[in-house]
């Protein structure tokens, strides 16, 4: 083991910072037109189920809207699902839905209502866009089919990507986006106790996933090598270091990060996967024609959260242009600030 680590959420703020409020203006209870516009040109998503030992990660996939929906109803074909029996009623869920082209991702949570029909059927609680610091990082939608590496080791030294899953203490489903050039997204140490080792970088600043740790540490995570259909599947319990020799060894650009993530595997497979195969997304053919800026904006408008700062920020969303500013600042932010 390699400490010190954060062991309270006070701690990890001391690290990482606290959360800005306005970083959940963007979140809606319900599928919006956007999101269901969103989710009809999505050949690919993420899941996380949760369960007894923990959260399990899969992938679900096939043409471009193989999913459904409507306001806080989302549905899944079971035949598009790679693992279709982690899906029971009652389960927190979370999803990572992405776009040909497009650098931000759609992330909607709840909880699975029912498996019938030959559908998942997801209650809807949260709906919202993920920054895309993760895409550009990984490089994810230049990639062009490859042949991934055989060896376990070595395909998560390749990897570029990373989906990681994790269930709060009150049972809300996360699953964030990770990317990193090859050989800083993830490494396995083998030993008497394998473990996978990654590291934080700046995101959304929400780290919902880092607070879910701290209270439960239980965790899964699928990692992918662009441009290939196989995906390593990890599973196991996570402590968060601030060693900085961990930290040093996912140093990028010179940048180190604040933290380094240990996952002590309880499980650690690698297989191809059929919803990526189904999905067909590389090389890339044709972007989506999606604007996620304008898609926070209308989630912005929509959110319900209460007070002055929350009905400012809806009110200058309302001057025309709002979406083409906040893709400027977007595009900047992700230009100047990915490490």
């Amino acid at each position: 083991m390699d400490g010190p680590f954060i062991e309270t959420l006070a701690d990890l703020e001391a690290v990482i910072g606290k959360t800005p409020p306005q970083m959940y203006l963007k979140d809606i209870d319900h599928l919006d037109p956007g999101a269901l516009g969103w989710i009809a040109q999505s050949p690919l998503m993420f899941a996380t189920f949760g369960g007894d030992r923990g959260p399990a990660v899969t992938l679900a996939g096939g043409h471009a809207g193989f999913a459904s929906g409507a306001g806080q109803d989302l549905r899944l074909p079971l035949a598009s699902i790679d693992d279709p029996d982690l899906a029971r009623p009652g389960q927190p869920f979370g999803s990572l839905f992405l776009l040909p082209g497009i650098g931000e991702t759609l992330r909607v949570n709840g909880r699975v209502r029912a498996v019938a029909d030959g559908h998942v059927h997801v209650a809807v609680a949260e709906c919202y866009g993920h920054c895309a610091k993760a895409m550009i990082r990984s490089e994810l939608w230049s990639a062009q089919p490859v042949a991934a590496p055989e060896a376990l080791s070595d395909f998560v030294s390749a990897s570029r990507f990373l989906a990681l899953a994790t269930v709060s203490r009150t049972g809300l489903a996360d699953l964030s986006p990770k990317g990193d050039p090859a050989g800083a997204m993830a490494r396995l140490d083998d030993g008497e106790a394998a473990a996978v080792w990654f590291a934080d970088r700046p995101g959304n600043r929400r780290v919902d996933s880092f607070r879910n740790i701290v209270e439960q540490p239980a965790l899964a995570m699928a990692l992918l090598v662009p441009g290939s259909t196989r995906l390593a599947v990890v599973r196991g319990r996570a402590v968060l270091s601030t060693a900085e020799a961990q930290r040093g060894r996912f140093a990028v650009k010179g940048k180190v990060p604040a933290l380094a993530i240990r996952v002590a595997a309880e499980s650690v497979s690698l297989h191809a996967s059929a919803a990526l195969e189904r999905a067909d997304l590389w090389p890339l053919r044709q972007c989506s024609d999606i604007d996620p800026a304008r898609l926070f904006v209308n989630h912005i408008k929509r959110n319900r959260t209460e007070g002055m700062a929350a009905r400012l920020t809806r009110a200058s969303l309302s001057v025309p242009g709002a979406a083409d500013l906040m893709k400027k600042g977007l595009a900047k932010d992700y230009k100047d600030n990915l490490y």
